[in-house]
């Protein structure tokens, strides 16, 4: 079974960066898993409200929102308790990162897009 990552904000819009990431994850051979409380589905994949809607277990979350979205989603992230949370450009927040990395999440302040596309995801 591929790492299964969930993309926080995800988009069916295609200029956005967490479309190309769920693309960019699939070519790349991972399992995203959309979160986003306003679409059901993006190109054929379920689209889930939030994190507990989520079935299975979640390898990492990529973040795609504001620092003042994700401050009320940590406690969802922590429930999901995946082995790390990546914070793409513009989602960086450091008390975020505090709560996550006390909580034994490992936590990347990078995109997830150049980190697949230089083989470093």
């Amino acid at each position: 079974m591929s790492e299964r990552v969930a993309i926080l904000g995800a988009s069916d819009h295609s200029a956005r960066f967490s479309y190309k990431a769920q693309k960019a994850l699939i070519e790349a051979g991972y399992t995203p898993i959309l979160v986003n409380p306003r679409l059901t589905e993006v190109e054929g994949v379920t689209c889930y409200p939030d994190l507990s809607a989520c079935p299975g277990p979640i390898d990492t979350v990529t973040v795609y929102v504001r620092p003042e979205i994700l401050t009320g989603l940590v406690d969802s992230i922590l429930q999901a308790a995946p082995r790390r949370v990546i914070l793409n450009p513009g989602s960086e927040d450091q008390a975020v990162t505090a709560r996550l990395q006390a909580a034994g999440i490992r936590v990347e302040v990078a995109c997830t897009l150049i980190l697949l596309s230089g083989n470093r995801f």
